[in-house]
């Protein structure tokens, strides 16, 4: 039997393998990242983010429907003991301080920022009205 005489018995599915194979085989792996990211680039350009975000949203909450809260606690702590195995347990003590470092940091701005706003509204009450006479102390002579 010839490829011309089997012609309809291969699926829709099958042939897109099929295709998908030769052209991996032809062109490799890389070719495929490289149209994944421009697609991906396109679809940004012309959506925007939200439309990302909406995806993730939706699939976070059917994956929390099927497999549970629980689900997110085990592959947490799997990625947290793949990232200590490669990086080591110092990496956390690092990350830990800058992200102390900058909280401090915010902080710091935070009161300025309060400190100034006080200033200046207690330097507005306290300015004198336009046209009112400068306030001279009592002296009693």
């Amino acid at each position: 039997m010839s490829d011309k005489d089997n012609k309809g018995s291969m699926t829709v599915a099958e042939a897109g393998r099929k295709g998908g194979e030769t052209v991996r085989n032809e062109r490799g792996r890389e070719f495929y990242e490289t149209i994944g990211r421009k697609g991906g680039a396109t679809v940004k350009a012309e959506r925007g983010r939200s439309l990302y975000e909406e995806i993730g949203r939706k699939g976070g909450e059917t994956v929390k429907a099927e497999r549970g809260a629980k689900f997110y606690e085990e592959i947490g702590k799997k990625g947290g003991d793949r990232v200590k195995a490669t990086r080591g347990p110092n990496f956390y003590e690092e990350i830990g301080r800058k992200g102390g470092q900058k909280v401090k940091k915010l902080i710091e701005e935070g009161k300025r920022a309060a400190r100034a706003a006080m200033e200046k509204e207690a330097g507005t009450a306290a300015a004198p009205e336009a046209g009112a006479a400068p306030a001279t102390p009592d002296r009693t002579e």
